[in-house]
């Protein structure tokens, strides 16, 4: 769905959210995304509730974490495990941990004890690991599938013709969930060149629950600090935001 007149809404919205996370505090900052967010969802008949908001804090260190989970950032997104399992053990506090990142099969053990999502399953044999870990700990994880629907060999994730017969080996195994799917366009100066990618995520989603039964609606994850309002507009149902949460990285 493409709105008149978003794309210089998108722009402004991110300046200032730039702005923000350059200068203000996190809990001002927090805000501002959760505003935007309403905005977007707002502009494209949907309700805010439908949209969950992902705190992407790769190198971002504990105190800043805590500040953001104080600041009510329930779900914080990580790319390394042993990063990750750090920060978990010095915030202390009861919020949700999502792996974002590339994820090995040998980091498959730690993945599915310490994350309650994992966002990047691009391989039956990866599944396949994260079944019989998750097994050992009697516990069900969930998981997205990743698109890569740019083709970039620098990026993870399944082509097109893939995602079907991966989705149906997920299916297959007693500790895995699917709960959905995964992008990350190239990155864009203008958000609105990302939109494309977000419709085909969309419309891919929308293929998968006609030809294959699911619980419920599927997640779509896609959107970072430079184009989220865009992947709202488009569906987004996670959205991976860093930079105007947290400011630039170093």
């Amino acid at each position: 769905m493409n709105l008149p007149g978003v794309c210089e809404d998108v722009s402004v919205a991110f300046s200032s959210l730039e702005g923000e996370a350059e200068m203000g505090s996190i809990k001002d900052n927090v805000l501002a995304v959760r505003e935007a967010i309403k905005g977007a969802a707002r502009r494209a008949g949907r309700r805010p509730e439908e949209i969950r908001l992902v705190a992407a804090s790769k190198t971002v260190d504990a105190d800043r974490i805590r500040s953001a989970a104080e600041a009510g950032i329930t779900i914080f997104g990580e790319n390394y495990i042993q990063e990750a399992m750090r920060k978990r053990e010095a915030i202390g506090q009861p919020v949700s941990w999502h792996f974002i990142g590339r994820l090995q099969k040998n980091k498959a053990k730690y993945a599915v004890k310490f994350f309650d999502m994992i966002h990047s399953v691009d391989s039956v044999a990866l599944a396949e690991e994260l079944d019989k870990r998750a097994g050992r700990l009697e516990r069900t994880m969930d998981v997205l599938v990743e698109v890569n629907l740019a083709g970039e060999s620098t990026k993870s994730g399944v082509e097109e013709d893939e995602i079907i017969p991966l989705i149906r080996g997920i299916k297959g195994l007693s500790q895995l969930s699917f709960r959905g799917l995964m992008t990350m366009p190239p990155f864009f100066d203008d958000p609105e060149q990302s939109r494309p990618y977000f419709i085909r995520l969309r419309r891919l989603a929308e293929r998968i629950v006609s030809e294959e039964p699911c619980p419920g609606p599927l997640e779509l994850s896609m959107g970072m600090s430079n184009d989220f309002l865009v992947a709202i507009e488009e569906g987004a149902t996670l959205v991976r935001v860093g930079t105007a949460i947290f400011g630039p990285r170093p």
